[in-house]
């Protein structure tokens, strides 16, 4: 397996591309727009094409980032889309965070067309997708998944089969829900520390290694200190993310409800495009 094909070059995509090429796979890529990847293009040599069925053919395995399930639709099933663009035998690996639904008709359509479907959604956000760490979470047939580890292995660290077709998309639902407890967590503890008047920094390092650390305090905190909300990971997919968890009828979870209000206040606010640390702008709106 060598020739791939990558559909979605955005804040995650770019990463997991360069990864690729440096592990020697030959990577052709499409997205909406070309000119926003002018850059990338010259800087790493992917092979840009204007159109999927271009994009697709005579290639082994097809790896979609995109940003929404309408987006996730739109390639696999619109005109000249994915599933009748791709040949025979080839492996179709969903990376985007979706309807686990939507995963098990891609991967029903796929399979009565001779194609491999694989849902694998991903967790480490941008820094995870630079520097090729990031957690994959992998639904599908196991033999499958095993044909792929090479490319997995460019792109993650944490790399795990979970089992049938949509089951890496509910690890993903999973994963969501933990990290919108943690980061609403962090918010509380450093909005209290700022309303008592603490030295934040000190705050952080006296608890950030013991037992309220987390991978969200460590690497997220520091960020909502200096103000700075530039996009590791929307605010506006978290909401879509997080809008999946919720309607899989897995039984209440008011902590994941409380959290997706409170970024929906944000977004409606035009904040949608920042980082996912900017929730506390939330608690500091008062």
């Amino acid at each position: 397996m060598k020739k791939v094909a990558f559909i979605g070059v955005g804040v995650m995509g770019r990463g997991m591309v360069r990864n690729l090429l440096q592990a020697g796979f030959h990577v052709q890529v499409y997205s909406r727009s070309k000119n926003k990847l002018a850059d990338f293009l010259a800087e790493t040599g992917a092979v840009w094409h204007d159109t999927i069925p271009d994009c697709v053919a005579g290639c082994d395995a097809v790896i979609t980032m995109v940003g929404y399930p309408k987006d996730v639709e739109e390639v696999y099933f619109g005109p000249g889309g994915i599933l009748s663009s791709a040949g025979a035998g080839t492996y179709l690996i969903d990376m985007t965070t979706t309807d686990p639904k939507l995963s098990q008709r891609i991967y029903g359509e796929a399979s009565a067309r001779g194609l491999h479907a694989l849902d694998a959604p991903v967790s480490g956000g941008d820094t995870g997708a630079k520097n090729g760490t990031l957690s994959i979470m992998v639904g599908g047939e196991q033999a499958d998944f095993d044909a792929c580890l090479p490319l997995f292995r460019a792109m993650g660290k944490s790399i795990l089969y979970e089992g049938p077709a949509g089951f890496g998309q509910h690890t993903k639902m999973a994963n969501q829900i933990a990290i919108a407890g943690a980061v609403s967590g962090v918010c509380e503890a450093l909005s209290y520390a700022e309303h008592m008047g603490l030295d934040t920094r000190k705050m952080l390092d006296s608890i950030s290694q013991g037992a309220a650390g987390s991978w969200q305090m460590s690497n997220v905190c520091p960020k909502m200190m200096a103000e700075d909300y530039a996009p590791g990971f929307f605010l506006k997919h978290f909401i879509k993310d997080m809008t999946i968890a919720a309607s899989q009828g897995a039984g209440e979870l008011p902590v994941l409800r409380q959290v997706l209000s409170e970024y929906q206040e944000l977004e409606a606010a035009g904040e949608g495009d920042l980082g996912t640390q900017a929730l506390i702008r939330w608690y500091r709106k008062d």
